[in-house]
């Protein structure tokens, strides 16, 4: 209804062309022009001097009646009050503008986006009342406008008059969309964009620990624009927004009641507040009678520094509340100014009147007798007054002001070429103007340095302050950080957390949280159908590890680490292999060199007792051959312990292959021999005559190297090496030898079974022949044992774990070697000891029958 009046105006503001001569046919009225001056150069204001209008009632046949504003504000006071000084202060100026006078021409938007907007218009077309018929006289073009306060209007204003390329500087509308150059061209501004805040909030917010947060926001684009930056700006640093509420002062009961019951049911115990001070007072008084106490308030600019709504706060639902304010700055000499104002005096003196009255509460003309307000002298001191009007909380917001006229003046200064006087004071082209407007860089008289980025904003720069109630339970504003974005982002924040009050007076940084934080071990598993800060914590499974907490993944260990108990380290996994260090290496070494002893014993006696005829029977040769590779099997187990290197994986299974061919030739050569000293006895045969002394040692010779050959191809091809099985144990690394080709080792164990099962099938033979000692039967159940350890051998390999597979490998070698040591040479060895009587060859070559 408010755009439709004013646009129902706006059509009635024509402009005709009737003989070549333009004429006025404006039909609205200057009501809302409040304060006005002239000058060579005149600059626009537009500020928020009411808070609501009253819209009247339209019947579309007569012209409408004029709105009507209410409800003073005298923050825009304030403000128009800086920029007069601004001007005045420049106009005084001997070094800026010198010669050329700043005018000015301010108005009230009543807190209204259509107001506004025509405002606007009026300022850049003139708003000048003439007859029907008259020519108009001059465009009363303004150079800028500085203004609005809000962002919404601000919105509609410079969408309005972007066209007409009329710059636009506004002390406090704050919306990141304002930054959009193809939308808003001649737009800048003085105070930070919401793009910096929201980030700053959001780092702020992040840096206390909190990531599950509530969020009330303003009903308008300053509110919901902001709202949607800071919640892209919080879920890419890990906050989730539990609710995000919009609200209006002008709301009715039943959404207010909807929005207390949310925040009741939820869990988190912060709020964001981007809402005005209006909007935070109507809040106040709800969340009082709904008992809504204990919240931590996170605020933005606009209303974290306003004393007046600290002042409002009586039941302390904001205390400990927390946010961000433009840095504390002045501007010399503006108190002095805006206390130094006389309602009858002032320029505009009607609308200083209504401040005074509202001031002090009096009235110029008594109407009535009966009525009890004062009347109103003029002379009424505003230093005894304690009210917005006299509160200087603001000055960062009225240096905003200050620094947009001044960005005005050094622009005109520059353009027109202003050294010792300005040689023309003509009004530059207003889209010249802007442009240089944008490259401006100065600094005030304070200090403060003043330029715009490309998209016309000033760096940002806040305080963080913290609401603290005193003892007179009045809150205090007290800065505990800064936030600079031109710093790198670790530097930005910079918070003392020792001089933060929290909520309900508590020194303890409150807790917000949707789920407990993941310890170290643990990864962050998203509940369904919940934000991301909602999670359960999983353990992290074996072999991986999270050193952080609130990892969202476990790592996985090196291959060469495993993970600890917790989870929440990598070390070094226990290295496997059979030492000479453990107990069962030591007994393994200890019985293989007992075995190479008990050989070498036996070979000390056979070489003592080598001429008797149990020595000499069957080849003494083969039988001091046989002791010497059975010694060489003993110690080759030896090469199996230890840390397998590459010269010990090629030694151990080449010196294995081949001893044991060579132990099992001879014995198959003492066996062969067994069976032709039989056939020898026989009438008419000659058999030893073709296996002989020679024919034995060429045949164990023959046997042993095709052996080798097969060693000698096999480390050709494809050698044994160490090798880290990293697959049979998780937590454990084996250090084994890969046997490299398959080929090769069974190749290598296939000859040595293919001989043992000859030999066995001769000795098994020549059991039952006719001799009083016949060796037959001593090898026959040597190599029963033999064949016996390495068919048990096989299976027992493939299932041994780690260590034991090495082993398993040098037991069934020792087993087999005692076995041959045994069976073969004890009772050689109990008859030259103990049975020397029987070491003759009258019972060597006794006949015995056989059964």
């Amino acid at each position: 209804m408010e755009l439709l009046f004013t646009l129902l105006n706006v059509v009635m503001a024509t402009v005709s062309v009737s003989g070549g001569n333009a004429t006025c046919s404006l039909q609205g009225e200057s009501a809302f022009s409040q304060l006005s001056k002239d000058g060579d150069i005149i600059v626009g204001g537009i500020f928020s001097f009411h808070g609501s209008s009253e819209i009247p009632d339209m019947s579309y046949i007569v012209k409408p009646p004029p709105l009507k504003c209410k409800s003073l504000n005298f923050r825009a006071f304030q403000y128009s009050q800086t920029l007069i000084y601004a001007i005045e202060e420049i106009n005084n100026s001997s070094s800026l503008l010198p010669g050329v006078s700043l005018g000015y021409r301010i108005y009230d938007s009543c807190s209204s986006t259509a107001i506004g907007v025509r405002m606007a218009m009026a300022l850049v077309n003139g708003n000048e009342n003439s007859d029907l018929d008259e020519p108009c006289s001059k465009p009363a073009q303004v150079q800028a406008i500085i203004g609005e306060t809000y962002s919404s209007v601000s919105m509609a204003i410079a969408s309005t008059i972007g066209p007409f390329s009329i710059s636009i500087i506004s002390h406090y509308a704050t919306c990141e969309c304002l930054s959009d150059k193809k939308k808003y061209p001649s737009f800048l501004r003085t105070v930070p964009s919401d793009y910096h805040q929201t980030k700053a909030l959001a780092e702020m917010v992040k840096h206390f620990g909190w990531t599950w947060v509530g969020a009330i926001r303003r009903d308008d684009d300053y509110g919901n624009n902001g709202m949607a930056a800071f919640t892209e700006a919080a879920e890419q640093i890990g906050i989730c927004l539990e609710y995000s509420l919009p609200f209006f002062k002008t709301y009715s009961q039943e959404k207010v009641l909807r929005i207390i019951e949310q925040i009741k049911s939820s869990t988190s115990r912060v709020i964001v507040g981007f809402l005005d001070n209006w909007d935070l007072e109507s809040l106040l008084h709800v969340f009082h009678e709904h008992n809504i106490t204990g919240y931590q308030w996170v605020g933005s600019e606009a209303w974290i520094f306003d004393t007046e709504l600290a002042t409002m706060d009586v039941y302390n639902i904001l205390q400990g509340a927390i946010g961000l304010a433009i840095p504390k700055t002045t501007v010399t000499g503006l108190k002095d100014f805006i206390f130094d104002i006389h309602p009858l005096k002032s320029v505009g003196s009607a609308a200083f009147i209504e401040l005074w009255e509202a001031l002090f509460q009096c009235t110029f003309i008594k109407l009535n007798e009966s009525e009890n307000t004062s009347v109103c002298t003029g002379e009424e001191k505003l230093s005894k007054v304690e009210n917005t009007f006299t509160d200087m909380s603001l000055m960062p917001i009225f240096s905003n002001v200050y620094k947009g006229v001044y960005a005005v003046a050094h622009t005109l200064h520059d353009l027109l070429g202003c050294t010792q006087t300005c040689p023309t004071k003509k009004q530059p082209d207003p889209l010249t103007f802007l442009e240089h407007l944008k490259k401006v860089h100065f600094k005030t008289k304070d200090g403060e340095e003043v330029f715009f980025d490309e998209n016309g904003d000033p760096p940002a720069k806040y305080e963080i302050i913290n609401w603290h109630t005193n003892q007179e339970h009045q809150h205090e504003f007290v800065t505990v950080g800064l936030y600079d974005s031109s710093f790198p982002p670790h530097d930005r924040l910079a918070v003392n957390m020792d001089s933060i009050v929290w909520a309900q007076n508590s020194k303890q940084v409150p807790r917000s949280v949707c789920s407990e934080s993941c310890p170290p071990g643990t990864r962050k598993a998203v509940q369904k159908g919940k934000p991301i800060c909602c999670f359960d914590c999983i353990p992290c499974a074996e072999g991986e590890i999270s050193n952080t907490t609130d990892s969202i993944k476990c790592d996985q260990c090196n291959q060469d680490y495993w993970s600890n108990t917790h989870r929440d380290e990598c070390v070094k996994k226990e290295i496997e292999f059979l030492s000479y260090e453990e107990t069962m290496g030591i007994l393994l070494t200890v019985v293989s060199i007992a075995g190479a002893f008990m050989t070498v014993s036996i070979t000390t006696i056979f070489f003592r007792y080598k001429n008797t005829p149990i020595v000499r029977a069957n080849n003494s040769e083969l039988s001091f051959l046989l002791l010497f590779s059975l010694t060489l099997c003993f110690l080759c187990s030896l090469t199996f312990i230890g840390q397998p290197s590459e010269w010990s994986c090629m030694l151990r299974h080449t010196a294995f292959g081949i001893t044991f061919v060579l132990c099992i030739s001879c014995v198959l050569g003492k066996t062969i021999v067994v069976l032709m000293a039989f056939r020898a006895t026989l009438p008419g045969s000659n058999a030893m005559k073709w296996f002989g002394p020679p024919q034995q040692r060429l045949s164990v010779l023959a046997f042993t190297l095709i052996q080798v050959l097969i060693c000698i191809l096999w480390l050709t091809i494809s050698p044994p090496f160490p090798f880290k099985n990293l697959k049979r144990y998780k937590e454990r690394i084996i250090l084994e030898c890969h046997i490299g080709s398959n080929v090769g080792f069974w190749a290598v164990l296939g000859y040595i079974g293919l001989l043992a099962l000859l030999c066995f099938a001769l000795a098994f033979l020549a059991r039952k022949l006719p001799d009083n000692f016949n060796e037959a039967k001593f090898i026959t159940f040597s190599m029963l044992i033999f064949c016996a350890v390495w068919i048990t051998f096989i299976p027992a390999y493939i299932s041994s774990p780690g260590k034991f597979t090495v082993a398993v490998e040098i037991f069934a070698i020792l087993a087999s070697s005692f076995g041959l040591l045994f069976c073969i040479f004890l009772p050689k060895c109990y008859i030259i000891i103990l049975k020397p009587e029987k070491n003759t060859k009258k019972q060597m070559m006794a006949k015995v029958p056989a059964k």
